[in-house]
């Protein structure tokens, strides 16, 4: 996919989710640096700021050498900080400490992807490093925090996945042409 059609996909995706009532409802919104073709969410990232809501981005959390003990952190970004990359070459806020918050502390977090289909099942890169850090909210409640919300292009679409035990479900997907919603009872 060109670059110019990867800008474009990130406006609309951008413009329908700021129609979503839970990205209006939420005050602290979490998501990541885009990397490997990954929808860009910088554009709706950058509205969000504007709109007074705080911004976090995922750092790695653990230990080095135990790649399975590693979970995500999520420190609030600053426009013009100094970002670092981390060992997978992805920039990452070089603050921490009080500026950094558990996933239990945020309202919305928008999560990368590699596929999804229709039910919101997703398929990441395959670190673990999401569902380990969001494996507290298994078994779903029927009320919970945060809103886990996936985006993608409409190109990542698979026809079924097959969800694994560890696999933390998302609650909507937002590509370029509509919002996929896990069920209309849990709608975003």
């Amino acid at each position: 996919m060109c670059p110019q059609t990867q800008r474009e996909h990130a406006h609309l995706v951008a413009r329908l989710l700021r129609r979503e009532n839970r990205y209006r409802r939420a005050h602290r919104i979490a998501a990541y640096w885009p990397a490997d073709g990954e929808l860009d969410p910088r554009p709706l990232l950058n509205a969000a700021r504007e709109g007074g809501k705080a911004v976090y981005l995922p750092v790695l959390s653990g230990s080095i050498g135990h790649r399975s003990s590693i979970k995500l952190r999520f420190v609030r970004w600053i426009t013009g900080e100094t970002m670092r990359p981390n060992r997978f070459g992805i920039p990452e806020p070089t603050r921490r400490g009080r500026h950094s918050r558990p996933a239990r502390h945020l309202d919305l977090i928008l999560v990368p992807l590699v596929g999804f289909d229709s039910a919101c099942n997703r398929i990441g890169m395959g670190g673990g490093y999401y569902d380990r850090t969001l494996a507290y909210l298994k078994p779903p409640r029927s009320w919970r925090r945060p809103r886990l919300i996936g985006l993608a292009h409409e190109c990542q679409r698979l026809e079924r996945i097959e969800p694994r035990p560890w696999d933390v479900p998302l609650d909507a997907v937002v590509t370029e042409r509509r919002v996929y919603f896990k069920s209309r009872l849990n709608r975003v």
